[in-house]
């Protein structure tokens, strides 16, 4: 039976990659049942709709959603981004972030689990006397046990089944001690059922530096809503470029379904030459096999797509190696 999977090209580039992401899928022999949605900036521009309630009811029955990027310079920040990406996560319970890092040349192989609901993109938070020289503007960072510990005994699941058995916690308990102080003692007692499992914590400053100098260090991190985000930007410079960083965002318990994408964005200035690298979508597609069960082609993609990634001559000139190589 063909999974059913939502597509969202989106804007920019956006489209250009992931059509070449479901021509490697239907290479590898996996057959998808796509339903294709207009959203994104493009279509706030011509109508004012970012995500409404019915599209989002109807996703319930799909079984991933696919998705390209999404932006627009006319549209202004926040819009998309909050109304959209932040709308779909948060009402589909996608609380798991997860990117994998990995450059064979630069021997770099690690994972990012990111909390994807929680933190400071809950938005929490206002303004008081907006507008005047006394603006006061408050953002908090909102952290529930709840939250943060299925967060985290993903993580130690992750870890307990690859090769190193490693789990760093990222954060910055010495400043932020509240919700610090609750990620780490979560960590530590989630960690007593792992005992499999080594782990260390890094401060997100040293982290920084651990990723630029010696990124061979990491297995598998775990890591707020906000540090993560930073992290996985930085991850990907580190392990090939942007262009090769996809992402997972997962609902677990698969009440919802999850949704995969490259994290780059939508790139305007360069949409419509075949310039883009597709690389990073094939890998969110390669995620998104492994999530409906279809692992031997998952693994099959995913190291085509690693060999293949920096193929020359344009965005369907990759699309056709990886394909061709999966075929």
């Amino acid at each position: 039976m063909a999974h059913k999977v939502g597509i969202l090209g989106g804007d920019g580039i956006g489209p250009e990659v992931i059509a070449e992401g479901l021509k490697v899928i239907k290479a590898a022999g996996v057959e998808l049942d796509t339903v294709d949605y207009d959203l994104g900036g493009a279509r706030y521009l011509r109508d004012g709709t970012v995500l409404d309630d019915a599209t989002l009811e109807e996703w319930r029955g799909l079984d991933a959603i696919y998705l390209g990027a999404v932006g627009t310079p006319e549209v202004p920040p926040g819009v998309i981004e909050r109304g959209l990406l932040l709308k779909m996560r948060f009402a589909l319970d996608l609380y798991v972030n997860q990117r994998p890092f990995v450059s064979e040349a630069d021997d770099v192989n690690f994972t990012v689990i990111r909390e994807n609901t929680e933190g400071t993109y809950a938005g929490e938070g206002g303004f008081l006397r907006h507008g005047t020289p006394q603006e006061i503007a408050t953002q908090g960072s909102v952290n529930t046990r709840m939250g943060v510990e299925r967060c985290v005994r993903y993580a130690y699941d992750l870890a307990s089944k690859s090769d190193r058995k490693h789990l760093t916690l990222v954060h910055k308990t010495n400043v932020l001690t509240f919700s610090g102080d609750l990620w780490e003692r979560t960590f530590n007692e989630v960690g007593e059922e792992y005992p499999q499992v080594d782990t260390a914590y890094n401060h997100i400053d040293a982290a920084c530096i651990y990723f630029v100098e010696d990124p061979q260090r990491y297995d598998v991190i775990v890591t707020d809503n906000l540090f993560g985000d930073i992290l996985t930007d930085l991850g990907g410079a580190v392990s090939g470029g942007i262009g090769f960083a996809a992402s997972a965002n997962l609902d677990p318990s698969r009440n919802s379904p999850s949704m995969f994408e490259p994290v780059h964005g939508s790139a305007p200035d360069i949409a419509g030459k075949g310039l883009a690298n597709p690389t990073a979508a094939i890998i969110s597609g390669a995620l998104m096999l492994d999530h409906l069960g279809e692992t031997a082609a998952a693994e099959r993609v995913m190291t085509a797509a690693l060999e293949l990634g920096n193929t020359e001559g344009g965005t369907a000139a990759v699309g056709d190696a990886i394909a061709n190589a999966v075929a």
